[in-house]
């Protein structure tokens, strides 16, 4: 029972105060007066003491109370809560010089007041400050010893955090390579040069650091190596949210490898997508969901959300409570089905990022991958026509240069259509682009998964490379680029530096500390190639975005393109046809 009345409270943390608020309050009375009189208190004073040390101690705890300074835990402790209760003192003692002028009857001296006023607001503070003081000289041996890389407004918010014990760890050390900062304090910590990283490591033990400073992908991830051969494993970055909340978290691939495009022209995008009711296919999957997203943030008008899978589907359906929006559970196969949703609710735009994508998969499947891929493809762009869109947008892949899978193999074929078809009132445009990192089926996944396994990581060769950008970005710079389409464009957008899966699978497990678990090659999958291209010539044309280009077009008479695809249809010869329409179709069995 006891135990349950003295667990920390609203109610215990009041009580708890209030009592020893009351046992200072009368102490500092008395002892002023004893200061007042150098401890030696005239009888006709001393009478009256005891009524004033009651009216005094219970106007205070009042006025403290109604202040709310008893409803403060002292582990959030701060200099505002300093500022209530010196108001609150101030308060108390007006009303009782007010006491003194109308009610009192006997002789007080003035002095005594000042002196009291002081010595309650260092007995008040003092007690408030015990806890923190307390805690910042203890240093328990679970606390990790930090080092916080960057100097700024975030690095105070982490210290703090520290001090309360939000966070397990011990900062002991700044540092920053910004020289007017070199030397100065933040929150009592000196602020280092970076350069002397190595050594403040190694004299300070330090075996943790949080990184509040921004830095781009490259930088961080040369900071990333730097920190890991210094043996600091723990390494967190730090995020702030809005002005108060903070946010620490675990240093991520994505981190190190996404390329952040520096022309994101967000009002272009917001001219294509607000007040349209838009039409998105595959709207359940990695790239579909977030374009989905985009729309809605950007004011779409409607939001027309198509896909086979029920759960996809109901998942993002989920994020839009509030936006308007359509949950159309089918396939972009069943034409007739299909022509239903156009006849019913006009979409303006459709974004079509329905495919099957997994190259395995696709090769073991090429009669699905041809109708969905393509034919599925096809029904959109010619519904778009028919019911006169304004705007279709073909989501690509890299794997539709120069494929060696049937799964970039139909890719292309579906740009090709895209490309030829008779477009009449309808602008249509395709959108190129590499891995997005985190997508379903990516490699990223798929490491995280054996690394909470315990197991090896799973290469299938030693020299492949991937394309690799964050799957917001990715979609932001789709919806731009269509934005300023204006012709059968095909659109490549530049995903920085391709990088080898080897590597990215060895940072992963200095990442997650688990680089004992070592990689494995299996050899390459039917259908994959060791390097992803984003262009099939050199002919690609600069847009006035330095993330977008233009690739250059391919002609193919569109009689001639209908009648292959619907001999591809029928034939059991699939891979052959699709060779001759996709000439440099090179299947990689």
């Amino acid at each position: 029972m006891i135990k349950e009345f003295l667990k920390p409270t609203i109610l215990t943390r009041a009580l708890f105060f209030i009592l020893f608020d009351f046992f200072l309050f009368t102490s500092s009375l008395f002892l002023a007066y004893q200061l007042r009189f150098n401890f030696h208190i005239p009888e006709r004073f001393l009478l009256g003491l005891p009524d004033l040390i009651g009216v005094l101690v219970l106007i205070k705890i009042v006025l403290f109370y109604l202040c709310k300074v008893y409803f403060i835990t002292w582990r959030f402790f701060v200099l505002k809560d300093v500022r209530r209760i010196l108001l609150s003192l101030i308060l108390s003692y007006l009303i009782f010089i007010a006491y003194l002028i109308f009610i009192y009857e006997g002789p007080f001296p003035r002095s005594a007041l000042i002196i009291d006023f002081l010595l309650s607001f260092v007995f008040v503070i003092g007690l408030r400050f015990s806890k923190r003081i307390y805690q910042d000289l203890s240093k328990p041996d679970s606390i990790n010893p930090t080092v916080i890389i960057g100097a700024n407004q975030k690095a105070i918010s982490v210290i703090s955090s520290a001090q309360d014990h939000q966070i397990n760890f011990f900062p002991v050390v700044i540092v920053d390579e910004h020289s007017s900062l070199i030397n100065s304090y933040l929150a009592n910590l000196k602020v280092h040069h970076c350069n002397q990283l190595e050594s403040l490591v190694t004299k300070y033990d330090i075996n943790s650091a949080i990184i509040t400073k921004a830095y781009n992908t490259q930088q961080l991830d040369l900071l990333f190596e730097r920190l890991n051969k210094l043996g600091i494993k723990n390494i967190k970055l730090s995020k702030l949210l809005g002005d108060k909340n903070e946010n620490i978290r675990d240093i991520a691939i994505e981190d190190l490898l996404a390329r952040h495009p520096k022309d994101l022209d967000t009002t272009a995008i917001e001219s294509l997508i607000k007040d349209q009711v838009i039409l998105i296919t595959g709207a359940g999957g990695s790239i579909g969901s977030e374009i989905v997203r985009q729309c809605a943030q950007y004011g779409a008008k409607k939001l027309l959300l198509l896909d086979h899978s029920e759960y996809n589907l109901y998942t993002i359906s989920e994020e839009l409570e509030e936006i308007d929006h359509v949950t159309l559970m089918q396939s972009v196969v069943d034409k007739k089905l299909l022509e239903k949703v156009f006849k019913t609710y006009h979409p303006q735009i459709v974004i079509h990022a329905a495919a099957y994508k997994h190259v395995p998969l696709c090769e073991e499947n090429v009669e699905g991958a041809v109708l969905n891929n393509i034919i599925g493809t096809k029904n959109c762009i010619d519904l778009s026509i028919k019911y006169e869109i304004s705007k279709f947008v073909l989501i690509s892949t890299d794997k539709a240069v120069r494929p060696t899978n049937v799964m970039g193999a139909t890719k292309r074929v579906s740009e090709l259509y895209a490309q030829n078809v008779d477009a009449k009132k309808t602008l249509i445009t395709a959108v190129r682009f590499g891995n997005v990192l985190g997508s379903s089926g990516s490699v990223i996944p798929k490491f995280k998964r054996q690394i909470e396994q315990n197991v090896p990581l799973t290469i299938t060769h030693p020299e492949i490379t991937r394309y690799f950008m964050l799957i917001p970005e990715a979609c932001q710079l789709v919806l731009q680029a269509a934005a300023i389409a204006k012709n059968s464009e095909i659109f490549i957008l530049d995903m920085g530096e391709p990088v080898k899966i080897v590597d990215l699978a060895h940072k992963m497990l200095k990442i997650y500390d688990k680089t004992d678990l070592g990689v494995i090659f299996t050899g390459l999958r039917k259908g994959e190639k060791l390097y992803e291209e984003l262009l099939i010539d050199e002919n690609e044309r600069e847009t006035r975005y330095g993330s977008i280009f233009i690739g250059a077009k391919t002609e193919y008479e569109i009689g001639k393109l209908n009648e292959d695809i619907e001999s591809l249809l029928v034939t059991p010869k699939k891979i052959q046809k699709l060779n001759e329409i996709v000439p440099e179709f090179k299947h990689n069995i």
